[in-house]
């Protein structure tokens, strides 16, 4: 039986469709819209890498959102296929930084990109507390030990 290739650790990319209850009242996906993208393809990485929620839960600790910032270039539209791309740029002491970009699929038409900041914590306390030695290694370059 052949062995599955592993998801790259750094960088993950998924498309998906606009749709109809993502829009404002201008025809265009909703500004928030862009965190939830975000968020979602972040949770989509960690899991089809192998260090999701089950992953964090048995190291004690887990993932919270500290800041978001959105840049937006161009409006995505009901229908329209958007690509969405994020890629883990550092891993420190007790936080993290993804940086998610969304693209119209058909052209690669940047629409707007997400950087956001997570801080690891601990789930007996909700305070913030080291991320775990081998996501670190692994942002630096080192082998995921997941």
């Amino acid at each position: 039986m052949g062995r599955e290739v592993p998801v790259d650790p750094l960088f993950f990319s998924v498309r998906w469709r606009v749709r109809s209850y993502e829009l404002d009242q201008n025809g265009h996906v909703n500004n928030a819209v862009y965190l939830n993208w975000a968020e979602e393809i972040a949770t989509e990485h960690a899991e089809a890498a192998g260090y999701g929620r089950d992953w964090a839960a048995a190291r004690g600790g887990g993932w919270l959102i500290r800041r978001s910032e959105v840049t937006h270039h161009r409006p995505a539209l009901y229908g329209d296929e958007v690509e969405v791309s994020v890629r883990v740029e550092s891993v420190h002491g007790v936080r993290a930084v993804r940086r998610t970009w969304i693209r119209r699929a058909g052209n690669g038409e940047l629409l707007a990109e997400v950087r956001t900041e997570w801080v690891w914590v601990r789930a007996s306390d909700g305070r913030p507390a080291r991320v775990p030695p081998e996501l670190v290694a692994m942002a630096a370059g080192g082998e995921p030990h997941v």
